[in-house]
């Protein structure tokens, strides 16, 4: 009899233990699942706070990249670095090639470079296809002083946006959709 009870028991523990590791490996599988499904996002951020940069030459640079893709902008970024190209600016500055007026802020166009990157990664993980900069925009921030007093720090906030292209998709007639509306819309004053 104890031999029996002993089984009954050794049997009980062992399909505890089967249950579990069956409970375990579907909290796996729905972990699984739920890390795959991934919401799609419509635009991608980077914000950066108190960077060492001129605002004058932040703003300038934003003006220059707002509405272009961002492979295209990294790359105008990188020919004003090479001095190729001169960012336009406002102010008593000397004329360039090309342009009216304009400066070559190296060091403030490196870091815009690696900010653009930082937002193409953003993009990539958000699910946002063919992104263009859609909001660029450099902000004061507040300035320590230097030691002594004598002088102030640069200081600067950056905001970068992208948003999808949108693309008129055209239709199984191969009118576009702002064609169809339009007839849509003469279709209902003639009618009136």
């Amino acid at each position: 009899m104890e031999n029996k009870k002993e089984e009954k028991q050794e049997n009980e523990k062992s399909k505890n233990i089967a249950e579990a590791v069956e409970k375990k490996e579907d909290k796996e599988k729905t972990k699984k699942q739920e890390k795959k499904e991934i919401p799609k996002k419509d635009s991608a951020v980077v914000n950066a706070k108190n960077l060492g940069l001129s605002t004058k030459q932040s703003v300038a640079i934003c003006k220059f990249i707002k509405g272009k893709k961002i492979e295209r902008a990294m790359q105008e970024l990188e020919e004003v670095t090479k001095m190729k190209r001169a960012i336009p600016m406002k102010g008593e500055i000397p004329h360039r090639k090309g342009i009216e007026r304009g400066r070559y802020p190296i060091k403030a166009c490196e870091v815009f470079i690696k900010l653009l990157k930082s937002l193409a990664a953003n993009c990539n993980i958000n699910g946002v296809e063919e992104p263009f900069i859609f909001i660029s925009k450099a902000d004061k921030a507040s300035r320590p002083y230097r030691r002594f007093g004598s002088r102030k720090f640069k200081r600067t906030h950056i905001t970068l946006e992208a948003k999808e292209t949108k693309r008129k998709q055209e239709t199984k007639n191969g009118k576009k959709e702002n064609q169809i509306k339009k007839e849509n819309k003469n279709n209902i004053k003639q009618e009136k």
